[in-house]
């Protein structure tokens, strides 16, 4: 709480100055490298069947071995390791992703070292730091990292949130907090936020939901397989239904939530006799099923919307200010302010650490912005006095030379 209201404190001196317009904010996240090594993971473990647990997800590699290599604070196991939260059916898939690892292990970089393996979050931890996350970017090692969610005015640059999180979430389910938090800061401080930028990864039919009802603008672009209704599939407004390409109706049937993600969606299925004798039948439907049925997400309505915002020359200019803004501003956390790697431990301290480089950034920008226009008392010299001291000045050049030049 107090590095919270020291940052405040901050922003406050900013927006005083006139730093801060706060209608429109730049949403971005980075990764940021954890204090904690990837060769000290330690396999979860369920408290009941042992041994069979570990017969089931024990990679084929030297690196797990039958007994922790250290005992992490907090644990309160006897054999010193984390209880897993993972079902059968995520232990399975990741059982046949070790196999498929192995097998093609000499083409992946790194993969024929010493020692190494398949890693994921619902095997695995660090003793050395629980909160660290397995993470990786494409075309980079996998990491145990932190993510630093990060929001930035389009004004000056100043940075208005900043919060560690877990780095094995995704940004879209991070959205919604920072939200609400960075509206409460900025309403404290006199300022209206109506616009909220951010990249693809943010995109999600809640989010967008979310935003319309707090009266914000969002330009979010939508992620590229989205769809509003299969290829070749009208939607019709006004009876929540589909027309097919052969002028049948496809009416809508439930509501569901995806057992996967969690999503809210609309299931639209047409009645057996409609098919039959249709001549894309066999297309259409495949082999097996024997009427038509797909579902879409429930914010359909919503994403059109967004994407609208996101494709007018409105939305083109969001984008150049998204990019131009947000990421100068973690290139200089990064390189300058102390945020290439957290040196300390755990989830609080962190957060505490990007606090502090947050408030070493805003407090550059603000003695910048204090000396921006240095002050000098030529503009006060009164006009009398000026005329005053050229009339001599004049008075006191050769009358033999005509064309002089006036140095000052």
């Amino acid at each position: 709480s107090v590095f919270e209201e020291v940052f405040t404190k901050v922003l406050r001196m900013c927006v005083e100055k006139g730093m801060v317009s706060g209608h429109t904010q730049a949403i971005d996240s980075a990764p940021v490298k954890a204090n904690a090594s990837m060769d000290t993971l330690e396999l979860k473990v369920p408290e009941e069947e042992l041994d069979e647990h570990l017969r089931k997800v024990r990679a084929i590699s030297a690196m797990d071995r039958e007994k922790p290599h250290r005992k992490s604070k907090g644990d309160r196991s006897d054999k010193g390791q984390r209880s897993i939260g993972a079902n059968n059916k995520e232990l399975n898939a990741i059982k046949g992703r070790n196999k498929k690892w192995a097998k093609d292990q000499d083409q992946r970089p790194g993969a024929g070292n010493k020692g190494a393996k398949y890693t994921s979050n619902k095997t695995h931890y660090s003793p050395t730091d629980p909160d660290a996350r397995i993470s990786v970017k494409p075309g980079k090692a996998r990491k145990l990292n932190y993510l630093s969610q990060l929001s930035v005015d389009t004004a000056h640059h100043v940075i208005t949130d900043i919060r560690a999180y877990h780095a094995d979430g995704k940004d879209n389910q991070q959205l919604q907090d920072i939200v609400r938090r960075l509206r409460r800061r900025l309403w404290q401080q006199g300022l209206v936020f109506e616009n909220c930028v951010a990249d693809t990864g943010y995109s999600s039919g809640e989010n967008y939901a979310f935003l319309e009802s707090r009266g914000l603008k969002s330009f979010i672009p939508a992620h590229g397989t989205f769809k509003g209704s299969p290829d070749g599939f009208v939607y019709e407004q006004e009876t929540d239904s589909y027309r097919c390409p052969q002028g049948k109706t496809i009416p809508f049937t439930k509501e569901f939530r995806d057992y996967r993600t969690g999503t809210r969606k609309k299931e639209y299925r047409a009645r057996k006799h409609i098919c039959t004798g249709c001549p894309l039948r066999s297309s259409c439907l495949g082999k097996s099923a024997q009427e038509k049925k797909f579902s879409v997400t429930y914010y359909r309505a919503e994403y059109f919307r967004n994407i609208a915002r996101v494709e007018s020359p409105l939305g083109r200019y969001m984008k150049g200010k998204r990019q131009s803004m947000v990421e100068p501003v973690f290139g200089t956390l990064t390189q300058f302010m102390g945020l290439r790697k957290i040196n300390t431990i755990g989830l609080a301290q962190a957060n505490k650490v990007m606090h502090l480089s947050a408030i070493a950034y805003n407090l550059k920008k603000y003695l910048k912005f204090e000396n921006k226009y240095p002050k000098s008392g030529a503009g006060k010299l009164a006009l009398p006095l000026f005329v005053k001291i050229m009339v001599q000045y004049l008075k006191s050049l050769s009358p033999a030379h005509p064309k002089f030049r006036f140095s000052f």
